[in-house]
């Protein structure tokens, strides 16, 4: 080789050596840095489109829940998340079957509620909730290992909730709106949880409400300080910085859609209305709580064409 070709090969490997030595170097553009999460390549932990009940300690307590994989799951591609919180006195089997939530293209999480008042598993931000319960950092430990054991999309976490369940979907997009792309609250009792909110990210939110609920009343309960719902969503829009709305859609003969939309970082604000629905899961399986429910939607197909289209900025 001649010598001035042999030096500018030297030249050549010299640079790039320093390029991988010296701190700040550049490294090429990874679009999905971040994204996934460390269980992706891993064997799965159960079998795909199967259920498995796993538990981990939280606060020095044993907590339990479901995972459920789709059918169609590999650890070699991200899949998004989905929280699923019982209601009051319920568990995660009881959301599982009324909701329809484990028939989504995601890895379903279903929690279990620690027992409150009256020996009734309740999550926190409730009046009724077990003294001292932190399950912000339960949600948090859980979303830490479900990332360390399956391939999903970090940016990809929503939360969905029943009652008291749905409730506690509002005190997570307060509390760790870092870690939740989108909520969908149903039925949602929105007593005030006292909590400091972090407001550095608006998070988008899809809603679920009877005007004949009798357990959560639509119209509020200023006695056990529940807000109207109607103004609830209003509120949160506000506070979302929406430009425009609520628009009006009227999806069936019982469920009118309200949005508001022109939201700050796209944290939209969707609310349907189930005219005469009671205290239930809208399109429920079975029975998701009391009162008459509708067939004209099912809530488990809305919220998630509502949430999907959301994700958390990368970090």
């Amino acid at each position: 080789m001649p010598l001035r070709s042999l030096v500018r090969s030297v030249l050549v490997l010299a640079l790039a050596a320093l390029a991988v030595a010296v701190p700040g170097a550049a490294v090429p553009h990874d679009p999905d840095r971040g994204r996934h999460s460390t269980g992706c390549g891993l064997p799965a932990p159960h079998q795909p489109g199967e259920t498995a009940r796993y538990s981990l300690v939280s606060g020095g307590v044993e907590r339990e829940y479901l995972v459920r994989l789709p059918r169609d799951y590999t650890p070699g591609r991200t899949w998004p998340v989905l929280l699923a919180y019982h209601g009051r006195g319920g568990g995660a089997e009881g959301m599982a079957g009324y909701s329809g939530l484990t028939g989504l293209p995601a890895v379903v999480v279903l929690p279990d509620a620690l027992l409150g008042e009256g020996g009734r598993s309740a999550w926190q931000g409730a009046p009724y909730s077990p003294p001292g319960v932190d399950d912000v950092a339960f949600t948090r430990a859980l979303l830490d290992t479900v990332e360390s054991r399956t391939c999903v999309d970090r940016t990809r976490v929503y939360a969905a909730g029943m009652s008291n369940g749905g409730g506690f979907t509002a005190v997570l997009a307060c509390a760790a709106p870092e870690r939740i792309a989108a909520i969908a609250p149903v039925a949602a009792a929105f007593y005030p949880h006292g909590l400091e909110c972090d407001t550095s990210r608006a998070v988008p939110v899809v809603s679920f409400h009877g005007t004949d609920d009798s357990t959560i009343p639509y119209t509020g309960d200023p006695g056990r300080g529940l807000p109207d719902v109607a103004d609830w969503n209003a509120d949160r829009a506000a506070a979302n910085g929406c430009r425009r709305g609520p628009e009006a859609e009227r999806l069936g003969p019982d469920v009118t859609a309200l949005e508001w939309t022109g939201c700050a970082g796209g944290a939209d604000v969707r609310h349907l209305v189930v005219a005469g629905g009671g205290h239930t899961w809208p399109g429920a399986a079975s029975a998701g709580g009391s009162g008459r429910t509708t067939d004209t939607v099912r809530a488990c197909r809305e919220l998630w064409r509502f949430v999907a289209r959301h994700r958390l900025p990368l970090t």
